[in-house]
């Protein structure tokens, strides 16, 4: 009688283990394996990826663009950063974009100049300062976010206090991390318009453009801990939503530091 009972303990024991090591074993789809990595990711701090496209809505070949920015800035509201800059020189067709800046023309040739690319062309993408591309080729787009995602951010940026007086933002701000030489960009975007176009290369054309640079300042850093603000154009309406974005660039206007805010 012992005996037997002795077997079959001895039995259910071999039974427990062989079915741990069974569950243990990841399966040959690997969904183990693959649900795990997907939390990791999802937990682990990710690099800034910041898109500044130039673009106009009087270039035919833009929308595109356009529209795989607005699908990027809705897929990463994280830790991309999205931002049209709306050239001056296609006015000449017949359509003046509303939106449209000589500043901007001139801060893409500077792009250019550092590139050695030889002109300025739409729609152009500027990723984190360091490397530009068609607005338009998705494949790119996700292999600059993937790329980028990946990298150590020099310089973290912090909103200490923010809040808005008519036309006019004021916001608090801390900066970790080395800042020599280094500068702050503040931006205002718009966050979306949609435009009927009456002429030009887009005329009948209805368009929505997203993260549209309204305003642009620099700010020089003298402490970690600083303040500035920022007006609203009149060309934004009441109920239109704004986002505040600041940007840190290197002596090589390379981007190493962002951090953006819904107003």
């Amino acid at each position: 009688m012992f005996t037997k009972k002795f077997i079959l303990i001895i039995f259910l024991s071999a039974g427990l283990s062989l079915m741990s090591f069974i569950q243990s074993v990841p399966s040959k789809d690997n969904k183990v394996e693959d649900a795990f990595s997907s939390n990791f990711l999802e937990n682990e701090d990710k690099g800034i990826v910041v898109l500044e496209l130039f673009t106009s809505q009087g270039c035919s070949s833009c929308p595109p663009a356009d529209i795989l920015l607005n699908e990027v800035k809705n897929e990463y509201p994280e830790n991309v950063f999205v931002l049209s800059y709306h050239v001056d020189y296609w006015n000449y067709i017949g359509w003046a974009d509303p939106f449209s800046k000589k500043e901007f023309t001139d801060k893409q040739s500077n792009y250019n100049r550092k590139f050695n690319y030889p002109g300025n062309y739409t729609p152009q993408l500027v990723v984190n300062g360091k490397e530009h591309f068609v607005g338009s080729n998705r494949a790119k787009v996700k292999g600059s976010i993937d790329k980028y995602s990946g990298n150590n951010v020099v310089n973290e940026l912090i909103f200490r206090e923010l809040n808005r007086e008519g036309a006019k933002i004021n916001f608090n701000y801390e900066i970790k991390g080395k800042t020599d030489n280094n500068t702050v960009r503040a931006i205002l975007l718009l966050n979306e318009r949609v435009t009927e176009v009456k002429r030009g290369e887009n005329r009948q054309r209805t368009l929505t453009n997203s993260n549209i640079v309204i305003a642009e300042k620099e700010i020089n850093i003298v402490n970690k801990r600083a303040s500035g603000f920022i007006r609203i154009p009149n060309s934004v309406k009441r109920d239109e939503k704004v986002t505040l974005m600041l940007l840190v660039e290197n002596d090589k206007s390379n981007i190493i530091g962002a951090v953006k805010t819904t107003i």
